[in-house]
């Protein structure tokens, strides 16, 4: 969860000061050439109150509607935005004319309803065409204003809080993926210990039975049912050491055969890995391991857009590398109880295992002997 909110929230913060800034500056800038031509520091001192104003209201507006956040409160500060914007075109001059960018920007994200939200917007962009001729601007530079300004206005502020809102539907989506993926995982383990073990219980709990009651009549018959009970009971550790060796180990290939669909389905691009010809039997245990926890730490915990999952061999080992590109901002990587297990998997097989960040990229390395003879030393 916190990978998903930091990283909506940096886009949001950086989109928010672009906007922001740009909108105090439009306010700045004519207040400090009145100052410099009138020499009077009134008209800086409005403008520093209103710019506050401005870049804490709009602020709030566009923050809360990149990451859904909106209440009634900020319709307020709406209205706040647009008195600025439109108000102080009219009473203060031409000089202000870009203000009314800031009250059409929050116009198109502020309503969550898309026919309301394009008949704020047409409105806040009609509107801006006489006030600025109200306020002295010449008929050409509102026409020139009007069509190569106003309408690129509202798609840049809508982009963003699209951008947002995608990310945050796409993190949600690999959540999901990853909530039920482990849930089959547990439904097919349950599935398989019932069915393994619910005969057996039952096959035991009878010839018990039998055997109480041939006790004291038949005391070679109740020896022979223990004898079965005993055979059943070896042949039911078996099938459950069965169960839970299918639960617990898996198969280099196997993992790799479904790495690009799970991948996809998350919304990260990866090709289908190839392997090598005439892999041993010995390292498709623990590369399998690998595979699986890092492409699962792929979907849990990075930011990634693609995935790439190379295996192939190497001055007598086999090498599998899984790279992708949601890797944490610093270099430094904290290996966790996922990467701790699978280093101690590797080396229990005579194996090495490294993991490293550095450029946006994550990158796991695991390498294992292709003779057995030199995995088991």
């Amino acid at each position: 969860m916190s990978a998903r909110v930091v990283s909506t929230r940096v886009i949001a913060a950086v989109a928010v000061t672009l906007f922001a800034g740009s909108m105090i500056t439009a306010l700045a800038f004519p207040a400090m050439s009145t100052t410099m031509a009138t020499g009077s520091p009134w008209t800086l001192v409005i403008a520093g109150v209103l710019g506050v104003l401005l870049g804490v209201t709009y602020s709030r507006v566009l923050w809360a509607a990149f990451l859904r956040r909106l209440t009634w409160w900020h319709y307020l500060d709406v209205g706040v935005v647009a008195m600025i914007g439109y108000g102080v075109p009219l009473v203060a001059g031409r000089a202000w004319i870009a203000l009314p960018m800031a009250a059409i920007s929050v116009a198109t994200v502020v309503f969550t309803r898309p026919a309301v939200a394009w008949a704020a917007m047409l409105g806040s962009m009609a509107l801006t065409l006489p006030v600025l001729l109200l306020a002295g601007t010449p008929l050409p530079l509102v026409l020139l204003y009007g069509l190569g300004t106003l309408p690129f206005i509202a798609p840049m502020t809508y982009g963003v809080a699209w951008l947002c809102h995608l990310i945050d539907d796409l993190r949600e989506a690999r959540a999901e993926l990853a909530r039920r993926a482990v849930d089959e995982e547990r439904l097919r383990f349950t599935r398989d210990l019932h069915d393994t073990l619910g005969h057996t219980l039952h096959a035991i709990a009878l010839r018990a039975e039998l055997g109480e009651r041939l006790v004291a009549a038949d005391p070679a018959g109740a020896g022979r049912e223990l004898a079965e009970i005993q055979r059943i009971a070896r042949t039911a550790v078996h099938d459950v050491r069965e169960v839970v060796r299918g639960y617990r180990a898996t198969s280099l290939a196997t993992e790799l055969d479904g790495v690009a669909a799970v991948l996809g389905a998350a919304g990260i691009r990866c090709d289908k890995p190839e392997l090598p010809d005439d892999l041993p039997v010995h390292v498709h245990v623990p590369l399998g391991w690998v595979a699986r926890e890092a492409v699962t730490n792929v979907l849990r915990h990075s930011a990634a857009t693609w995935c790439e999952v190379t295996v192939h061999t190497e001055e007598g080992h086999v090498v599998l590398e899984i790279v992708n590109d949601g890797g944490p901002a610093g270099a430094r990587v904290v290996p966790g109880n996922g990467l701790t297990g699978l280093a101690e998997r590797v080396k229990a097989v005579g194996g090495t295992l490294t993991a490293e960040a550095g450029g946006g990229r994550f990158r796991v390395t695991a390498s294992v002997a292709l003779t057995a003879v030199e995995a088991a030393a």
